[in-house]
């Protein structure tokens, strides 16, 4: 499944409008790239539900996935590789 079939699959219409604030906000290529990246994650995520459709709690357990994920590869590049390469990361 494309980035846009999963969108349109959420909300019918949504990459256009999606796509259309992002310009409007003259964001480059790559910021519109990666948005679209992480809000089809979003979605996905949550069984393709249409996004309106979501609560707050619903946008808290994706962060707390993400959040999650951090935790591991702290783990992972400290406790295994012997790095501290992530020590100083911070969730935003």
């Amino acid at each position: 499944m494309t980035i846009t079939q999963a969108l349109e699959q959420s909300q019918p219409d949504l990459v256009r409008r999606l796509t259309a604030a992002i310009r409007e906000q003259q964001l480059n290529q790559r910021a519109e790239q990666t948005y679209l990246h992480w809000i089809t994650r979003f979605v996905l995520f949550h069984d393709s539900k249409d996004p309106e459709a979501l609560e707050s709690e619903d946008q808290q357990q994706f962060l707390s996935y993400l959040n999650e994920g951090m935790r591991a590869l702290a783990f992972f590049y400290e406790k295994v590789l012997g790095k501290s390469e992530l020590s100083g990361v911070v969730a935003a």
